[in-house]
């Protein structure tokens, strides 16, 4: 059973930094990307960062330069560094993971809060 477990979320002040971890299974992180995505309260679900398994990441607009993407494949375990935050940072961050074997597959995590509020 393929898993992805979020932590680090919390209660962050305007302006400080907050780190999101994902482990995922090892049957699937290797030959996955991977990605952090959000949804705050009435609004769709949105992407915040992708990284590929050779490491090339993509960002959303609105965290380029704040945000940070990485994966650790020793340890199966993706992390969003997250700096500079605001309030519009509020919501519940998922870790996804997709792969391409015979066909698409798409994994997501339970999900973690982040809010940022003084």
């Amino acid at each position: 059973q393929v898993q992805l477990v979020e932590s680090g979320g919390g209660l962050v002040q305007p302006g400080g930094s907050l780190r999101l971890s994902c482990a995922a299974s090892a049957s699937i992180f290797s030959d996955s990307a991977m990605g952090w995505y959000r949804q705050a309260p009435g609004k769709q679900r949105e992407l915040v960062a992708t990284i590929s398994g050779a490491g090339t990441t993509n960002y959303a607009d609105a965290v380029k330069g704040r945000f940070t993407i990485s994966r650790d494949n020793a340890k199966n375990t993706v992390y969003l560094q997250m700096s500079s935050l605001n309030s519009e940072d509020t919501a519940v961050y998922y870790c996804n993971a997709r792969r391409l074997k015979g066909r698409l597959e798409i994994y997501w995590g339970q999900g973690t809060q982040v809010t940022v509020s003084s």
